[in-house]
């Protein structure tokens, strides 16, 4: 039901958390160079699309997912860097009987590689892998914290130097995810009842437009990001969200990061202004950074 339930998207999330260095981002630890970050995100939405009705749930009231993540990233070399992101999540409604969860998320895995580059311009790939590390229930939105896929995400990206200290950024994702085990033994897709516990999720795309200013590690951005799966149903009138729904949002930020030396703090502040089958967000995060030597 929203981005940070998403897979990086709903990134990732994803659930998308900040970082000292991001799998969209044009930003790279030079080689042997690392870092560290515990970032603190909030998430919360009363109203939301049902399908494109946008309404409000009284036995919801205002629903809230804090997620608290531990993310590395290491120079291999100063044109190829990994990353990886562990998330620990938690939701919680404010009215009704619907129990919140919580525990360990998505692990992901990031190789993210600079490319042919001249001009001011530059060309970047990635490549990332997201896979359930607990055992959590996928099919119980909106208040599951993720929806259990294994998911194989590539990005394009562009980046593009501009006067005084200031780019461009652009990149789209598509997002390859495997099927779910639900914990039923049968479900509804649209129209179709299909007896099997096997749900096919809908893979899924994601795009975005950055303009921000770099100066050494200091950094401000704005972006507008879109989500939406390929395919998919909608959620049904009065019905809970299941994880076949599709899920579509865009949504605008700002992002800013201020890191002097080695120790530094990061913030993102995004909001979803348009979207289907999902809720309308207000998205919160913070993080503490350490680079280091390994």
């Amino acid at each position: 039901m929203k981005k940070i339930l998403l897979l990086l998207c709903l990134v990732l999330i994803t659930g998308q958390a900040a970082m000292a260095q991001m799998p969209h981002d044009g930003i790279y630890m030079n080689k042997k160079l690392a870092c560290g970050a515990v970032i603190y995100g909030n998430s919360s939405w009363t109203n939301f699309w049902e399908n494109q009705l946008f309404r409000d749930n009284k036995n919801i009231g205002r629903l809230t997912t804090e997620s608290v993540s531990a993310m590395l990233a290491y120079g291999i070399t100063k044109k190829l860097n990994v990353i990886a992101v562990v998330p620990y999540v938690r939701t919680n409604a404010s009215k009704g009987n619907l129990m919140g969860q919580e525990g360990l998320q998505d692990a992901s895995l990031w190789l993210k590689v600079k490319g042919y580059a001249a001009h001011g311009l530059t060309l970047h790939g990635v490549v990332g892998l997201s896979v359930p590390v607990s055992n959590y229930v996928p099919d119980f939105l909106p208040m599951s914290i993720g929806i259990g896929s294994k998911a194989l995400i590539t990005r394009g990206m562009i980046s593009y130097d501009l006067p005084k200290h200031l780019y461009l950024n652009s990149s789209i994702a598509y997002q390859m995810r495997s099927n779910v085990r639900a914990d039923r033994d049968g479900y509804l897709a649209g129209s179709r009842f299909y007896n099997t516990s096997d749900v096919a999720v809908p893979d899924a795309f994601d795009a975005a437009l950055r303009l921000g200013y770099l100066k050494k590690d200091n950094q401000l951005e704005l972006f507008a990001e879109h989500f939406s799966c390929v395919g998919g149903d909608h959620i049904r009138r009065n019905d809970m969200p299941f994880i076949t729904n599709d899920m579509t949002m865009t949504s605008v930020g700002v992002y800013g990061k201020f890191q002097p030396k080695t120790l530094g703090v990061n913030a993102r502040v995004a909001y979803v202004v348009d979207g289907q089958n999902v809720g309308q967000s207000l998205s919160l995060s913070v993080g503490v950074l350490y680079q280091f030597k390994l």
